[in-house]
């Protein structure tokens, strides 16, 4: 029961992000994700700073050295891309097409898969088609001149993309070099918060004075968006993603992936009911259904590709 609710806490959590974000309006969409990975950095310094502390010398060598250090640096420019594209893609694009797109990176696992000609399961590849039958009939919503756009909707994808590489790299520094939670998460944190400050003071004239807070590349330290950053730094930030991670413990990652790709409709919910979403189109009625439960079935036929890949590499080790 506890694992549940952490994984329904965090999920809900995720969730409310885009609608958030949508919520600060008058602050460019690169100098916003600066600031919540900003104040989720400070979020996570404590304990990286209890984690590092408790090592031996030795673990902390392993950590950084070698391949490491670059994985780790590439990771943060995924998140950087990640955040950077998703986050500018709500002020162009539907908060329900941009959740969409941006969570359909299983689909392209299953793209990847049949590019370097590894035969995906049967589940992967009849949910990579429907995921881009969903994606193709939601995209006729663009054509109407409304809220949703086609540019828009091609950001929110190069997110998934990107968080495609921040997964594999979080995968490889987690699972097989036993790097601890939060000194891998801080400062994969750290490095994608400063690329996206120095990003809004190119691209979106950010500067350090705090005078205006709305262009300001430390503004959310104002009161008047303290709030909302904190809560993107505590709930989606901490609760949301930290609480994914925890539910790890007791919960199977394909339960865990399949309740993330619920978030699209979740997060249009939310959005709805702080009144920053309409009600969506009726091509986005029929086609995101059809993208999340693509995505379901990817994952479920992921898991299962995996399984008979272990028990095949059993039976050959006897």
């Amino acid at each position: 029961m506890q694992a549940w609710l952490i994984l329904a806490v965090a999920i809900l959590a995720v969730s409310s992000a885009g609608a958030v974000f949508r919520t600060m309006e008058g602050v460019g969409p690169l100098l916003k994700a600066s600031w919540r990975l900003q104040a989720t950095s400070l979020v996570l310094l404590i304990p990286f700073i209890f984690q590092y502390r408790s090592a031996s010398g030795e673990e902390r060598a392993r950590w950084f050295s070698g391949n490491n250090g670059l994985i780790l640096v590439g990771s943060g420019i995924c998140l950087w891309l990640h955040f950077g594209s998703w986050v500018w893609s709500l002020d162009e694009t539907s908060l329900t097409h941009s959740l969409l797109f941006v969570t359909a990176h299983p689909l392209v696992f299953v793209v990847g898969m049949f590019i370097i000609r590894n035969t995906p399961h049967r589940f992967e590849s009849i949910g990579a088609l429907l995921g881009f039958c969903g994606a193709a009939i939601a995209l006729q919503d663009a054509s109407g001149g409304g809220e949703v756009t086609l540019i828009g909707d091609a950001a929110a994808f190069l997110g998934a993309l990107a968080i495609v590489g921040y997964l594999a790299a979080g995968r490889v520094l987690r699972n097989q070099q036993r790097m601890p939670l939060f000194i891998y998460a801080f400062p994969v944190t750290m490095l994608s918060a400063v690329l996206l400050t120095a990003s809004a003071c190119l691209f979106e004239d950010a500067t350090l004075s705090q005078s205006v807070p709305s262009i300001a590349a430390f503004g959310w330290l104002d009161l008047a968006w303290l709030l909302p950053v904190a809560y993107l730094a505590l709930g989606p930030g901490l609760a949301g993603h930290t609480g994914i991670n925890a539910s790890l413990r007791w919960l199977p990652p394909l339960v865990i992936s399949v309740g993330v790709v619920l978030e699209p409709l979740i997060g249009s919910l939310i959005g709805w009911l702080l009144g920053v979403e309409d009600v969506p189109g009726i091509w986005t009625l029929v086609g995101g259904p059809l993208m999340i439960l693509g995505c379901a079935l990817a994952i479920v036929g992921t898991q299962r590709r995996l399984s008979i890949d272990a028990t095949n590499h059993s039976n050959e080790a006897e």
